[in-house]
């Protein structure tokens, strides 16, 4: 009895060895939970579609060197606004672009790459990959693409009624 409860545990035991490999110093898949995985999963894929994005001529052109692709709109439920929706500029290298007025609030992430941004109130300041800003209504921005590479800029715009 005691070999056959043996070999029962060995079978639910998991393996730390594949073809010779062994799993010393790895983490074992079996120590990722599935939110884990989704999240993975979600962040992959979410790359995915920045680079097509980013290679694609998908958008609209806005300036030379500069496309705005629209990624979803829905209503919002946060009061004083009545939806949202949210963009992404794409800026090729050295590409600009300039908007004299903000037609509403907005809250803007660097995605990718280092933009320069200067706003009509004066402030100039630099942004680089996970940078968040906002701009108020009426605020005048150029941005500028100041890296070797592609920069996106997300944009959240904040929709009064």
């Amino acid at each position: 009895m005691g070999a056959l409860l043996q070999q029962d545990i060995n079978a639910l035991t998991p393996r730390t060895e594949f073809r010779g490999f062994s799993n010393v110093g790895r983490i074992p898949m079996n120590t990722i939970d599935r939110r884990t995985a989704l999240a993975l999963g979600i962040a992959a894929t979410s790359t995915m579609l920045t680079t097509d994005r980013v290679a694609g001529q998908e958008g609209k052109e806005i300036a030379p060197g500069v496309r705005v692709v629209q990624l979803g709109k829905r209503e919002s439920m946060v009061p004083g606004y009545k939806s949202v929706s949210m963009r992404d500029v794409v800026y090729q290298p050295q590409a600009k672009s300039s908007n004299p007025s903000m037609a509403n609030d907005m809250v803007c992430h660097c995605a990718e790459g280092e933009l320069r941004v200067k706003q009509s109130n004066g402030q100039e300041f630099t942004v680089k990959k996970g940078d968040v800003w906002s701009c108020n209504k009426g605020l005048g921005e150029d941005a500028e693409n100041i890296g070797t590479g592609v920069g996106i800029m997300r944009v959240i715009d904040l929709l009064s009624a």
